[in-house]
């Protein structure tokens, strides 16, 4: 059936919001560009409008901090058909986008819609974004297709079902919605499909084989330090990064990276995801104690650490097999990257990543 979205008003007497009947799909892509997060907080809009080269024009192309891409195509008034398979023949378009490709098309994007970023570039623009130091090498590794809506049909919804589920294509569908309260608009969102799956690669030989180890990605303003000494990772500032954390349970192995930077470590999960003021982890005595009790640990001073909402720190224990100091993360071409806190990876290069590690790690099988 096709995806529908309601609000209510619940101080006083309950009252239905009336769903604005505004010009959203002209709206939605100029929302988008100013702040992508309402889509998805873990990407960066890095062109809109961009010249395909054979007559198309991609709506907004995103980038998250493993470097991989996401086409956004607006549904506006086209088809259910019209729109899927314009996404389609955008998504044969970005899987050859090379990385020095990537920078122009930025800079041109710059030019049209942001000049008041001056010459900032692609490089300096995602280090600000992500909190990183550099730009990965390998970007583009993977991408995905995302059709953006105000509304949305059974037929639409069946056939993206359909592309992701039967054909492991990695597509997805956000469904937006304004409601008006007296003189005031609110935005509201939901996803098609949960945004935090991890599809396989098309034409994987291996397609829907997950191997049992979990991909992490440790990143922020996290110290790396702090998660090697105490023995944990952890998630927060918003319900997409910490979520996720909750899929992990004792001895679970996890694999984590840390974006633009590499893999740093392998562990087992010895406890389950908790809020950071409920966690214990291992101090450097042996004993079990609160984050919140060791003095100048860096995710204890989060600014929004102690939210008992969905910007709250979530910490996971972990008994480390093998770390490494960030300066000697283990990185090569063709690793696998996720934006996801945790992944359960269904793709090839999970694999061989994993495979690698452990030769890299002197992890036995």
């Amino acid at each position: 059936m096709p995806l529908e979205l309601a609000v209510w008003r619940i101080d006083g007497e309950l009252r239905a919001l009336g769903a604005s009947g505004l010009d959203l799909e002209e709206r939605l892509e100029t929302l988008l560009d100013q702040d992508v997060t309402i889509a998805n907080p873990g990407w960066m809009i890095i062109g809109r409008q961009v010249d395909t080269g054979f007559g198309g024009r991609v709506d907004l192309l995103a980038i998250d901090a493993v470097g991989n891409l996401a086409v956004l195509e607006l549904k506006r008034d086209q088809t259910p058909r019209e729109v899927i398979a314009q996404v389609l023949e955008y998504g044969s378009w970005v899987v050859k986008l090379t990385a020095a490709e990537l920078a122009p098309i930025y800079q041109k994007y710059v030019e049209r819609f942001h000049p008041e970023r001056g010459s900032e570039s692609l490089d300096e623009a995602f280090c600000r974004r992500f909190n990183t130091k550099e730009l990965p090498e390998d970007l583009n590794q993977d991408h995905e297709l995302v059709v953006v809506a105000a509304q949305f049909d059974a037929t639409s919804e069946r056939i993206v079902d359909y592309l992701a589920s039967v054909h492991e294509v990695a597509i997805n569908a956000i469904f937006f919605r304004v409601f008006k309260d007296g003189d005031r608009e609110y935005l509201a969102r939901v996803w098609l499909r949960d945004p935090t799956e991890t599809t396989a690669e098309p034409d994987s030989p291996a397609n829907g084989e997950w191997n049992g180890e979990y991909y992490v990605s440790f990143g922020g303003n996290r110290d790396w330090e702090e998660a090697r000494r105490y023995g944990f990772i952890s998630g927060g500032g918003g319900a997409f990064y910490s979520r996720t954390l909750s899929m992990l349970s004792p001895g679970d192995r996890i694999w984590v990276n840390v974006p633009g930077t590499g893999y740093v470590g392998v562990g087992e999960v010895i406890g389950k995801s908790e809020h950071i003021d409920d966690a214990r982890i291992q101090h450097v005595d042996g004993l079990q104690v609160s984050p919140n009790a060791i003095d100048g640990l860096k995710i204890a001073q989060f600014a929004h650490s102690h939210d008992r909402g969905e910007l709250g720190e979530y910490i996971v224990p972990v008994k480390w097999i093998k770390t490494v100091p960030l300066a000697q993360a283990v990185k090569e071409r063709g690793f696998f990257g996720n934006q996801n806190t945790v992944a359960r990876p269904r793709a090839e290069r999970w694999r061989h990543t994993v495979e690698r590690l452990k030769v890299r790690f002197g992890i036995p099988e």
